[in-house]
């Protein structure tokens, strides 16, 4: 199994026992969604590892407390702390609406309703306080929309087409040609 065909689940942040359990801290808003999986992939230096689950339960909210086969010590559990979990992206559930996952909406068709279409979605940078959408014109321009609740209008899954109301000026800034330097 490979990174990109999987979505990230959590990571494992401490031992829970001297019999190799460990608490993964999920990255979901539906964690009960997790609590009886069977198996996860884990990161191990560059390789996804399959490890398979003996037994799980919820931990304080969003946090998962297993018990994986083969993980039976303090030692075995200190040796997969904080590595990264995976699944693949066919267990994701589905989402409808407004509202998606990054991935999903790679390569649609951002439309304005007052500037018409915009260009595709290369990018959903994460990195800063708010998430943004990295847009490239058909000129190769780059455009970027904060990703706010209140900017979405609609999400056609089935016409790949984002559709978004942005504030007065946001789309104007890149829109306009800047051969206006120092005269």
């Amino acid at each position: 199994m490979r990174k990109e065909n999987c979505f990230y689940l959590g990571i494992i942040v401490r031992k829970h026992s001297y019999k190799g359990e460990v608490v993964i801290k999920l990255d979901t808003d539906e964690p009960e969604l997790y609590e009886n999986m069977e198996s996860v992939f884990v990161a191990l230096g560059n390789n996804l590892v399959p490890f398979f689950i003996e037994k799980s339960s919820l931990h304080k909210g969003d946090q998962l407390r297993v018990k994986f086969e083969g993980v039976d010590t303090e030692a075995d559990a200190e040796a997969i702390m904080k590595a990264e979990l995976f699944l693949p992206l066919e267990l994701l559930p589905e989402l409808s609406g407004n509202k998606f996952y990054f991935h999903e909406i790679i390569d649609f068709s951002v439309k304005d309703t007052r500037h018409g279409v915009l260009g595709k979605i290369k990018k959903i940078n994460d990195n800063a306080a708010q998430e943004i959408l990295e847009i490239e014109t058909p000129n190769q321009k780059q455009i970027l929309i904060p990703l706010v609740d209140d900017f979405i209008v609609e999400i056609d899954r089935e016409n790949k087409t984002f559709v978004v109301e942005t504030p007065d000026g946001l789309i104007d800034l890149y829109l306009e040609d800047n051969h206006q330097k120092d005269e």
